[in-house]
């Protein structure tokens, strides 16, 4: 009897096209093949020939369609029926992720192109203190930016992880149906809301007129603590019963085993919920204008007049541009793109944490 060996067994490899399954790289092709042609007619189309009026929008939604009719038609010519049925659908659930990622992109897009012209180190080194026409940056706003979204970090997410381990693991009744109950009501207010109560409360205890960063704090913080109780709430409650009731078989206190066990098996979550409600919250205007106030120079005390925040530094250009409103337009796409890329940077800061912080589990 003639033993095979397993070289001579194996299926000769030859070209995937002949062998009825279409090549891993393919379907990458056809899509980078199908993004270039059409962004090549839409730079055709495109007469003014000013990058700002490129419509990227359209361009990948054109580009996303031909690579689905490419794909279907080879598929359908060199595989089986059903595998073609598969990448049917398959470019259907993509076409259909395309456009609902078409605002974000055209938005990106549109953000870059405009604010990269004044994206340089003067920017980000000088106020528009005496300022009137060209130069001038944004750093009293970014600055403006960091120290209250980080007060107001510090006051809502201890309140708000408080509340939520409250609510898991001690609430019960109606005081815990009560709060609940606010905390809906809270994710819902207004943002304008939530400042005119901030100054409401401060002019009735300071007097009014008065506009500082920690009073633009306190007003986002308002808005911040439902989002954190809210996230961190439903982290909690992911935890299995499992883990608490086998600390507690080994004697460890309730407040020991959330500390020790419940906290560090969510902080995951916890951790990408704060994310959120700061990414909620930097870019709010409207509170921080009846609160933090406008300044042009720079203000690093959060405690003693007016301190200027990116949001409000790009409404601030757009409605009172001075004598070069060119000049203000692009200074207010590139505080704009800095905001972008500051909440991209936290995001990418919470997702090292909850990777770095996550519980490890297996040997």
């Amino acid at each position: 009897m003639t033993t095979l060996t397993r070289s001579e067994t194996r299926t000769p490899v030859g070209n995937s096209l002949t062998a009825g399954q279409l090549p891993k790289w393919m379907p990458w092709a056809l899509l980078a093949g199908a993004l270039v042609l059409s962004g090549i007619v839409f730079a055709i189309m495109n007469s003014r020939g000013d990058v700002a009026d490129f419509n990227i929008a359209g361009a990948v939604f054109v580009g996303v369609v031909l690579f689905a009719i490419a794909l279907v038609i080879l598929s359908s010519v060199v595989e089986t029926r059903r595998r073609a049925a598969d990448r049917l659908a398959t470019v259907l659930v993509s076409i259909a992720f395309t456009i609902a990622l078409l605002p974000l992109i055209s938005l990106l897009f549109t953000v870059v192109v405009n604010g990269i012209a004044r994206f340089d180190p003067l920017f980000f080194s000088s106020s528009m203190r005496n300022v009137v026409g060209e130069g001038g940056g944004a750093i009293h706003a970014v600055w403006g930016t960091l120290i209250v979204t980080g007060w107001a970090t510090l006051i809502s997410v201890p309140i708000g992880l408080m509340t939520s381990i409250y609510l898991v693991e001690y609430g019960r009744g109606r005081v815990a149906k009560a709060i609940t109950f606010f905390v809906d009501v809270m994710t819902g207010i207004p943002s304008i809301v939530a400042g005119l109560f901030i100054v409401a409360v401060c002019a009735l205890l300071f007097g009014p007129g008065l506009n500082t960063g920690f009073m633009g704090s306190l007003a986002l913080s308002v808005l911040m603590i439902p989002v954190v109780v809210r996230s961190s709430e439903e982290m909690l409650r992911l935890v299995p019963n499992e883990l608490r009731e086998a600390a507690y078989a080994l004697g460890v206190p309730k407040w020991l085993t959330i500390v020790k066990v419940v906290l560090p098996t969510s902080i995951a979550g916890i951790t990408t919920g704060i994310m959120l409600s700061i990414s909620r919250v930097i870019g709010e205007t409207a509170p921080l204008l009846l609160t933090a106030g406008f300044t042009q120079s720079l203000n690093v005390n959060a405690f003693d007049n007016p301190m200027m925040t990116l949001p409000v530094f790009v409404y601030d250009q757009f409605q009172n541009p001075g004598t070069n409103i060119p000049a203000a337009l692009e200074r207010a796409w590139a505080g704009a793109l800095t905001l972008i890329i500051i909440v991209m940077a936290l995001n990418l800061v919470a997702r090292f944490v909850a990777k770095k912080f996550a519980p490890k589990f297996g040997r």
